[in-house]
């Protein structure tokens, strides 16, 4: 049951990171969602996550994840073309 607690809060976590991560890595938003989800299907792929509602938590915490990063690269960006003029 704990392991079961904690691959929850993982899975809520860790994915909406990984974007975040991602994308201030590699400076683009669509780059951190595709590496994000290559890691999950490899985790899925591993047996690491084998219940509907992790799947759930997984893809609403991607979500979330995408969301921020889409909102922090546009103020990147609207950062950038503000400095030039």
């Amino acid at each position: 049951m704990d392991s079961m607690i904690t691959k929850f809060f993982l899975s809520l976590l860790v994915p909406g990171l990984l974007v975040v991560l991602f994308t201030r890595v590699t400076f683009n938003h669509i780059v951190g969602l595709i590496l994000t989800v290559a890691l999950i299907a490899a985790a899925v792929y591993a047996g690491y996550t084998h219940t509907w509602l992790l799947f759930v938590v997984n893809a609403a915490s991607l979500t979330i994840g995408f969301w921020y990063a889409s909102t922090m690269y546009q103020r990147r960006k609207n950062a950038e073309t503000h400095k030039d003029e």
